[in-house]
C-alpha cells in the first residue's frame, strides 16, 4: 500500500517561508511523478507544481511561479515544496498526490495525502 503524508504547514507571516514535505511508503513510493495541489475554503482545488520521479523537469502554476519550488530526495523518498514570498491568497490545505501515468500534459492522481494547512497573515 502506497502512501503519503505531508507535514510542515503552519502559520507564517506574509513575505515569509515555510518548506513543505511529502513523505512516501510503501511499494516504489519514490518512483512517482509528483504533484502538489492546495484547496482553500470554498475554493476548488488548485494545482501548485509538478515534478518528474527523476527530478529533473518541475513545472507551477502562474500563480506561484518565481516563489515556489519543488524538489525531491528519492533516498528518502521525499518530495518537498519551498514556499518563498508568501501571500495571504497561499493560504490553503496543501496535499500531494502520486502521478501514475508519468505525463504531466495527461496525468492520473492518486495515493491523495491528507494535507497540511497553510495560513499566511497580513
Amino acid at each position: 500500500q502506497v502512501q503519503f503524508v505531508e507535514s510542515g504547514g503552519g502559520l507564517v507571516q506574509a513575505g515569509g517561508s515555510l518548506r513543505l514535505s511529502c513523505v512516501g511508503s510503501g511499494r516504489n513510493a519514490n518512483r512517482y511523478a509528483m504533484g502538489w495541489f492546495r484547496q482553500a475554503p470554498g475554493k476548488e482545488r488548485e494545482f501548485v507544481g509538478y515534478i518528474t520521479w527523476i527530478g529533473t523537469g518541475t513545472y507551477y502554476a502562474d500563480s506561484v511561479k518565481g516563489r515556489f519550488t519543488i524538489s525531491r530526495d528519492n533516498a528518502k523518498n521525499t518530495v518537498y515544496l519551498q514556499m518563498n514570498s508568501l501571500k495571504p491568497e497561499d493560504t490553503a490545505v496543501y496535499s500531494c498526490a502520486a502521478d501514475l501515468a508519468h505525463d504531466y500534459d495527461n496525468p492520473v492522481y492518486d495515493y491523495w495525502g491528507q494535507g497540511t494547512q497553510v495560513t499566511v497573515s497580513s
